[in-house]
């Protein structure tokens, strides 16, 4: 078994639970991103990347009121962590 359906499996099992903590975790990583981007000014590529990190944050959010699939909800949820990371390191450290 996959590391990847180890997880899947896990969040799907624990589904109410793990989507009430992932919101929070995934919207304060969006946030501290959004802030990263806009201490770097407000050039149209800062407002790309945080158009980029609202609409992932808001697609998650959306995606949970709309009672998608748990792995439709995990995918998005990994893809908005990852880019909201990448983000905010690039945005930090540059």
């Amino acid at each position: 078994m996959s590391t990847y359906q180890y997880y899947l499996q896990s969040y799907t099992r624990g589904f109410l639970g793990f989507s009430t903590l992932s919101v929070m975790i995934q919207s304060c990583l969006g946030g501290l991103a959004a802030m990263a981007i806009l201490m770097n000014g407000n050039s149209p590529l800062q407002m790309y990347q945080l158009f980029v990190a609202v609409v992932l944050c808001v697609g998650y959010n959306g995606a949970l009121l709309s009672q998608q699939t748990a792995k439709t909800s995990f995918n998005l949820l990994l893809v908005s962590i990852f880019v909201n990371a990448t983000l905010f390191i690039v945005n930090c450290f540059y």
